[in-house]
């Protein structure tokens, strides 16, 4: 029998939305948290803490330092602190490779910081699962297709998007988990295209590389050159022992002109061919700014080049960037990026969790292949939804208990959250469904209001830090929610709709 557009579509958002929905879910979560991947970053180090010191002040310990320590460095790195890291941090030679050292901001003495995976962990896991970048980032794209469709498909299979945002029935089984499905589709509808359709544009390059290839030979450096106006500086031929320019001018020249500073690099410093790098913020516009900074030279202080200005094509580029990291607007925006990037979870969960409920008595009498898989869907919803809470919030724990001398530590928090997130799995096959559900969102909620009596033992200076305090309210408001997703599921009417498949009664989304 010949579908219609809506039962295809029907189909389409049904069947794509399991297959991706665990995978999305996870993308999601971790994307959600990623938000404030500096802020969990300083309360992973607890050795840093939160200073208030002008720039010119960290530049010139910074400086003082390196020159003590790295006179002949190739290049100098200086990140300086911030209201998200208040931590001062100094390279020398390469920036990804090498050697870094944190100082205080105000003294200049070298701080030992405890190695950590830190919130920049859930930021890659959210675009490349933590896998190595091309098959990682090649699975992502594929989640994020498949995210497109099932939103292009609710919008055909659900056409009375008003209605179904002022309606909820509690208590009333498959009914209720339609109910917040579609609500949290609707209200969030634009975000979610936004957030999906930019996250695609990030690696546009990567997943539709034939431009490239056709028009430069592959070559990203010619592209750049082409649609983004850099000044050359010139190269000297010989060079010789020169002092380094008075930095606290350049400094002001810079924020006066690109806004508030992240670091410098200074190039071959203690030479006549130095030069110095300014980076700006990545927050102070809704384009993604990254590489656009102000190059001066080391000897003279003479301007080399300024911020580039961008072609249309680049610029629309870089706006779509920035739409999706949300660096810009402050606090307000990440909040704002924070509680919707919540309630997408939210909206994923309760469509993989709908998609059980709706099939529960058709599964009971399917042959004992059919039932194990069904068995395996709600051991998977399990694992994925609250099973993750608990690998993610103790990632946390994880940080304060393993010892701070441990070597190649981050890499142990790591391993430590994949095995609590197997482990939950393995927790969800062997346990009744709806004790699996209660007893993994327990954990998880005991571990978010702990974490704070956890912190108070571990560090006795963590209650004069603002920034770890709130991550820890934060922590604890969830773990609140938490309890209260417990309550539910133990309330009779639950009990006896977990116990008594409901008759189908709506179409799902």
């Amino acid at each position: 029998m010949k579908q219609t557009l809506t039962q295809s579509m029907a189909w389409l958002h049904t069947w794509g939305g399991l297959l991706f929905g665990w995978l999305l879910f996870a993308i999601f979560l971790t994307g959600s948290l990623a938000v404030f991947d500096q802020e969990i970053d300083h309360w992973m180090q607890p050795e840093i803490q939160q200073t208030s010191v002008s720039n010119a002040q960290a530049v010139e310990h910074a400086v003082a330092y390196l020159q003590r320590q790295h006179a002949d460095a190739s290049a100098w790195n200086i990140s300086l602190p911030s209201s998200r890291m208040p931590v001062l941090r100094v390279t020398a030679g390469d920036r990804r490779s090498g050697i870094s050292t944190y100082l205080d901001p105000l003294t200049g003495e070298p701080l030992v910081v405890r190695d950590t995976a830190g919130g920049t962990f859930f930021f890659r896991f959210h675009y490349s699962l933590s896998m190595p970048r091309n098959p990682g980032i090649w699975i992502v794209g594929l989640a994020a297709m498949a995210m497109l469709a099932a939103l292009v498909s609710g919008i055909i299979i659900h056409k009375k998007f008003f209605k179904e945002f002022f309606t909820f029935r509690p208590n009333k089984g498959q009914r209720s988990w339609l109910d917040v499905h579609n609500a949290s589709a609707v209200l969030l509808l634009p975000f979610h295209l936004m957030i999906t359709y930019t996250g695609l544009s990030i690696f546009a390059l990567i997943y539709m590389p034939a431009a490239l290839d056709s028009l430069y030979k592959g070559d990203f450096a010619a592209f750049y050159r082409e649609h983004i106006e850099v000044l050359e500086e010139p190269r000297q031929a010989q060079t010789h022992p020169a002092p380094l320019t008075a930095l606290a001018p350049l400094l002001a020249q810079a924020e006066a002109r690109m806004g508030p500073l992240s670091g410098m690099v200074i190039e071959h410093p203690g030479r006549s061919d130095a030069h110095i790098e300014m980076r700006r913020v990545l927050g102070n516009r809704i384009a993604l700014t990254k590489g656009h900074n102000m190059v001066f030279d080391g000897v003279t202080g003479e301007l080399l080049a300024g911020p580039p200005e961008l072609r249309p094509s680049v610029l629309a580029q870089r706006v779509m960037f920035g739409l999706h990291f949300a660096q810009f607007g402050g606090y307000p925006m990440r909040w704002l990026y924070f509680v919707c990037g919540l309630l997408s979870s939210a909206m994923i969960a309760t469509g993989l969790v709908l998609f059980t409920v709706k099939r529960r008595r058709k599964y009971a009498s399917e042959n004992p292949l059919g039932q194990q898989l069904y068995r395996l869907v709600e051991s998977l919803n399990v694992a994925t939804i609250a099973g993750l809470a608990v690998a993610c919030i103790g990632l946390l724990w994880l940080n304060r208990l393993l010892p701070v001398e441990l070597a190649q530590r981050g890499g142990w928090e790591v391993r430590g959250f994949f095995a609590l997130w197997l482990l939950s799995l393995l927790h969800a096959w062997l346990r009744p469904r709806l004790q699996a559900w209660r007893e993994q969102l327990s954990l998880a909620a005991l571990l978010c209001l702990g974490l704070p009596l956890l912190s108070a033992l571990s560090d006795d200076q963590a209650w004069g830090d603002s920034m770890r305090l709130w991550l820890e309210v934060t922590v604890v408001a969830l773990g609140l929610l938490l309890v209260w997703s417990v309550w539910r599921l133990r309330q009779p009417q639950v009990q006896r709709i977990a116990r008594k498949p409901q008759p189908v009664q709506a179409q799902v989304n």
